[in-house]
């Protein structure tokens, strides 16, 4: 099986990037994903977030609010997966969780992403 499905294996995420079986997530699908998503470096304050975000659905299923996923990650910016990641989708993705349902962002600058509620 191959992480992004490049060649002949079944992919390990879907159509959409979200990874299929959460449970193999590790620190290297995790890189190959934010590759994936044009993130080229996964620092130590990324690892962090994507970290908090998988605790929460670990004892939550759901989606978090972000800014307490920013205070579990140690940093005191309430906007810190904006900071880091541009939009919040992208580090759920990276954190190998699934797709959540209606949960959507919309930008209008391509940069910053606010949650839609109409979607």
């Amino acid at each position: 099986m191959t992480i992004l499905g490049s060649g002949s294996g079944r992919s390990m995420v879907d159509e959409e990037g979200f990874l299929r079986d959460s449970e193999l997530w590790d620190e290297n699908v995790a890189k190959s994903i934010a590759q994936k998503e044009g993130v080229d470096c996964l620092d130590e304050a990324k690892l962090q977030i994507i970290k908090a975000l998988r605790e929460h659905y670990k004892q939550f299923q759901s989606f978090p609010i972000l800014a307490k996923i920013c205070r579990r990650a140690g940093n005191r910016r309430r906007d810190c997966i904006d900071q880091e990641f541009h939009n919040p989708m992208v580090a759920w993705k990276i954190a190998g969780l699934p797709k959540p349902s209606n949960i959507f962002f919309t930008s209008f600058d391509g940069r910053h992403y606010i949650a839609n509620p109409f979607y």
